[in-house]
């Protein structure tokens, strides 16, 4: 039997936004997934420097080869990290 907050929980996360609020900015994103071309992308887009591009390429090799922990015995789904957005922003505005 579903308890009373996660039916709460499901009527507020699976229903239609109803209180007329929006947001209409216009937003540029990274491609879904993390590769070496989204780490480059996203340095770019802040144009970093050379040397924070290597780092952060760096580190995404390493976290490619690294194994979700099982230390905790968490009864967690597995995390699609290739269906994730790993950059949204505003896009600038040119008349400024």
């Amino acid at each position: 039997m579903e308890s009373e907050s996660n039916k709460i929980l499901d009527e507020v996360t699976q229903s239609e936004y109803k209180y007329g609020f929006t947001s209409d900015i216009e937003t540029e994103y990274a491609p879904i997934g993390l590769t070496e071309d989204t780490v480059r992308f996203i340095s770019a887009k802040k144009n970093e420097p050379e040397f924070m591009l290597e780092f952060r390429l760096k580190a995404y090799r390493q976290w490619l080869t690294m194994k979700m922990p099982t230390w905790a015995h968490l009864k967690i789904d597995p995390i699609d990290f290739q269906n994730i957005i790993y950059y949204a922003a505003p896009k600038k505005n040119k008349e400024l």
